[in-house]
């Protein structure tokens, strides 16, 4: 993470995340500069019980999916997904 300024981002959860953390969406003020995987560690800082789902998770930003040193920038919509299961 870099610099000083700040930027907003919007984090929507899905299943068992949504129901571990309790929302299906909270908005968050991180520094400029912050990457997906930063955004995670300091979410499973906040919300504990969502280390059992972060190896697991796919992420997607702004509806495309992304790696976790994806830079995020302001107004960005992040999305944890659990894995998908299907037969």
């Amino acid at each position: 993470m870099t610099g000083n300024a700040e930027i907003s981002v919007r984090v929507k959860f899905f299943a068992a995340p949504r129901e571990a953390v309790g929302a299906g969406q909270l908005e968050r003020t991180v520094p400029a500069g912050t990457t997906v995987e930063e955004l995670i560690r300091c979410l499973t800082e906040e919300y504990p019980i969502l280390r059992a789902y972060t190896r697991f998770l796919s992420v997607a930003v702004n509806r495309a999916y992304v790696g976790m040193q994806t830079e995020l920038h302001d107004g960005d919509e992040v999305a944890c997904l659990p894995p998908v299961g299907g037969g």
